[in-house]
C-alpha cells in the first residue's frame, strides 16, 4: 500500500463560552483545528486532527500545522503507511522538532492500519481493557464560588474526576480555591488543581502545603521538570507533569527523579498515536498513572484518545479530557460517545468514524493525487 494523497482542512472551532486557564492569565474563545485525509492506492482514507490550545498557550499554532504538512507531504508521498514506525523516522528526518505538526498525520495512518486489518484502534494499541472510561471534567478559572458551582454542574452530569484551572498571581485566592473545592468535593470525587506552569517553586510550595487534604492533585505548578522537581521534594501531595512532557527523554527524566506520579500525555504534544503509545507502554512498566489526552480539537482527536485510553491497563489508565465538550462543531460521527462521565467507542475498523465532510469544507490545501 501506498499514500497517493494529502488533504488538509481548516476548521474553526468556536467555545461555548470564554475559557480561562494560567489563573486567568491566559483567555480562549476559539479553536483553530487542522484535519488531514490520507489517501491511498488501496482505495482506504486515514483521518487525523491536530488542534493546539490557540497560539498563546504553548509553542504550537493551527496555522504552523497546515505549513508542516505542506513542507512534509512530498516525503510521505509513495509511503507505506501501515509502517508506522518508519513513517515517523520519515516525518522526524525530513522536520526535526515541531511534534504538535505531525500528530494529525500519524493519527492518519494509524486510521489508515485499522481499516486495512478491519481492527478497531484500541485492538491495535493493546487491546480493550475495559468497556469504557472515565472522563474527567475542565473548569476555567473563576472566583472560589464560581468554579465551586461549574464543577458541581459537571458532576451532576456523572463526572466524579474534575480539573479545575488555579496558578493567579493572587496565592490567597488560589488556597481559598483550594479550600472551597475540596470542602464542596464529596467521597469518590478527585480534584486536579491545574496550575499550567503558573507558579514560581516558592509559591507551588506555599498553595500546596496549605491543604492536608491527600485526595488533591497537582498538575505542571511550575515551568519546569527541575522547577517541579524542587516542589516535590517540599510538598506531599500528587504531582502531574503535563506541558513539559514532550519526549521520551523528558519522561525517563521525570521517573528518575521522581517528580510526578502521574502525567498528562497529551497526543498533539509528543507527536501522535506512536509515541504516545511508547510512553504509555514506558509508564505501565515504571507506575506511573496516565491522563489520555489531546491539546484540543473535535469528535475525531478526541475518539482517538478514547482508543488509547481504552488500551491503557485500568490501574494506569486515571482520566481523560474529551475537548468537545467545549464546542458544539461535529466534524465526524460514529467516533466516541460518552455518558455519567464515561466515554466508550465502537468495534468499527481504525478509528470508526464517519467525517461530516460539509462542515470540513474545501481543502486548504492537496498534495500528491
Amino acid at each position: 500500500m501506498k499514500i497517493t494523497g494529502i488533504r488538509v482542512y481548516q476548521v474553526d472551532l468556536p467555545l461555548n463560552k470564554p475559557y480561562w486557564l494560567s489563573g486567568g492569565r491566559l483567555k480562549f474563545e476559539k479553536l483553530d483545528s487542522t484535519i488531514v485525509a490520507i489517501d491511498t492506492d488501496a482505495g482506504i482514507t486515514g483521518w487525523g486532527e491536530g488542534c493546539p490550545w490557540g497560539e498563546t498557550y504553548l509553542p504550537a499554532f493551527g496555522g504552523g500545522i497546515r505549513a508542516g504538512v505542506k513542507l512534509l507531504a512530498p516525503a510521505l508521498i509513495g509511503q507505506n503507511p501501515l509502517h508506522l514506525n518508519q513513517i515517523n523516522r520519515t516525518l522526524d528526518t525530513a522536520l526535526p522538532g515541531h511534534p504538535y505538526i505531525k500528530s494529525p498525520l500519524d493519527m492518519a495512518c494509524w486510521d489508515i492500519l485499522g481499516q486495512h486489518t478491519g481492527l478497531p484502534l484500541y485492538a491495535l494499541l493493546g487491546g480493550k481493557y475495559q468497556d469504557d472510561v472515565p472522563l474527567h471534567s475542565s473548569v476555567s478559572t473563576d472566583t472560589p464560588q464560581g468554579m465551586v458551582d461549574n464543577v458541581r454542574h459537571y458532576r451532576e452530569r456523572g463526572y466524579k474526576i474534575h480539573s479545575a484551572k488555579v496558578g493567579g498571581s493572587d496565592v490567597d485566592t488560589d488556597i481559598e480555591r483550594i479550600r472551597m473545592l475540596l470542602a464542596d468535593s464529596p467521597p469518590g470525587d478527585v480534584i486536579t488543581f491545574d496550575v499550567n506552569r503558573a507558579w514560581l517553586p516558592s509559591e507551588a510550595v506555599t498553595v500546596m502545603n496549605s491543604t492536608a487534604d491527600k485526595r488533591a492533585f497537582f498538575e505542571q505548578p511550575c515551568e519546569t521538570i527541575d522547577q517541579m522537581r524542587q516542589v516535590r521534594e517540599l510538598t506531599h501531595h500528587n504531582i502531574i507533569v503535563d506541558e513539559s512532557l514532550k519526549t521520551f527523554e523528558d519522561l525517563v527524566l521525570i521517573q528518575r527523579y521522581n517528580v510526578a506520579q502521574a502525567i498528562g500525555l497529551k497526543l498533539g504534544r509528543v507527536g501522535g498515536l506512536t509515541k504516545a503509545k511508547q510512553m504509555r507502554d514506558f509508564c505501565v512498566e515504571t507506575g506511573l498513572k496516565i491522563n489520555v489526552e489531546d491539546t484540543g480539537g473535535s469528535a475525531i482527536s478526541d475518539t482517538a484518545v478514547i482508543h488509547l485510553a481504552l488500551a491503557t491497563p485500568v490501574e494506569f489508565d486515571r482520566a481523560s479530557w474529551d475537548c468537545s465538550q467545549h464546542h458544539s462543531v461535529l466534524t465526524a460521527e460514529g467516533g466516541y460517545t460518552k455518558a455519567d462521565g464515561r466515554a466508550t467507542v465502537s468495534d468499527r475498523p481504525g478509528l470508526g468514524i464517519t467525517v461530516n465532510e460539509s462542515v470540513l469544507g474545501d481543502p486548504v490545501g492537496v498534495y500528491g493525487a
